[in-house]
């Protein structure tokens, strides 16, 4: 879960390097709210994939793709909520969600197969 909050962070480091050298029109003023949600997301895949690998990890594949669904549809939902309030700039809203959901899901398939390959190693 570190590596979630240092990732986080780097991406907000990120987000403050471009609106200091005045690249605001690629970056949306919910940015943070977005950070957040991204960060809720990778909590809840951490603590679901903790549950999967209790007891051998026979469960882990069911948490995993339950957890894929459920984020395609958390996501879905956070979007169209903020498309139905009305936000500004809803293109440059979307691409931002849309680069933080490939960054997450990158660095959270690169963290689970860095998991899997150090378990398989551990069993043989």
């Amino acid at each position: 879960m570190l590596r979630s909050f240092l990732f986080t962070a780097l991406i907000a480091f990120v987000f403050f390097i471009v609106q200091y050298f005045g690249y605001v029109q690629f970056v949306h003023p919910l940015w943070t709210v977005i950070l957040l949600f991204q960060l809720s997301l990778s909590f809840l895949m951490h603590r679901l994939v903790e549950l999967g690998n209790q007891g051998g990890g026979e469960k882990f594949i069911p948490f995993y793709m339950a957890f894929t669904v459920a984020r395609l549809i958390l996501s879905v939902a956070f979007v169209g909520f903020f498309i139905y309030r009305g936000v500004a700039d809803k293109r440059i809203f979307i691409l931002d969600f849309l680069v933080l959901y490939i960054f997450y899901t990158a660095f959270e398939i690169y963290g689970l197969s860095s998991n899997l390959r150090r378990d398989l190693k551990n069993r043989h």
